[in-house]
């Protein structure tokens, strides 16, 4: 009995041994080593994985009028944020330092109901010439249904010119909580927080 507990005991020990050296061996190999030591290759599940998901994605119709002759809005980059609007004006628009205008797009939309088009600045005009949107972000309901019109701004100390179809400003269409699910309440006092009411450069410069 005693040789039976020393043999028990013994083969024990060396499936401890392998157990643990095949641990050490795991924790050396990474994701793709193991999944191909099993016949499976990672890269083609998490792709496989990824179709899958965004074939569960429906896409939201913003639905739009093109009244002009340009092309028509489009996002240059499946994960861009916005797309462009174009200038839709027949002569030369100047606008002089510290002046604003107003440009047409010939552009309509219909905005879903729990979303707003909003109207941003283009970084690139805003950098080299000073031209921004001047109420941006410019927010157009959804239940809006007139031509889509920018207000510019030059911030600038030298006039600048639009252009028929210059690239002024961009779309970006943004979920809002409206009516449906966000109500205005009147109340005496707000709950407590860390940073009460501090405002403008309360929380210091560096």
């Amino acid at each position: 009995m005693v040789e039976f507990g020393k043999e028990l005991s013994k083969n024990m020990d060396n499936t401890l041994k392998q157990i643990r050296a095949h641990s050490k061996d795991i924790q050396k190999s990474n994701d793709d080593d193991i999944f191909q030591e099993v016949g499976l290759d990672l890269h083609h599940m998490e792709s496989l994985a990824t179709k899958t998901a965004d074939s569960f994605v429906t896409q939201i119709e913003i639905k739009f009028v093109n009244k002009s002759e340009l092309e028509d809005p489009f996002y240059q980059h499946p994960e861009d944020s916005g797309f462009d609007f174009r200038a839709n004006i027949e002569d030369d628009m100047v606008i002089g330092s510290l002046q604003r205008i107003l440009v047409p797009t010939g552009l309509y939309f219909e905005i879903h109901d729990e979303y707003e088009l909003q109207v941003r600045p283009r970084s690139g005009l805003a950098i080299k010439h000073g031209i921004t949107v001047l109420n941006t972000p410019g927010t157009v309901d959804s239940n809006y249904r007139g031509e889509i019109k920018i207000i510019l701004v030059n911030l600038s100390n030298e006039k600048y010119t639009v252009k028929r179809g210059d690239r002024i400003a961009q779309g970006v269409i943004s979920y809002v909580l409206k009516t449906k699910w966000a109500k205005l309440k009147r109340v005496s006092k707000l709950s407590y927080s860390t940073r009460g009411d501090g405002g403008f450069g309360s929380t210091g410069k560096s």
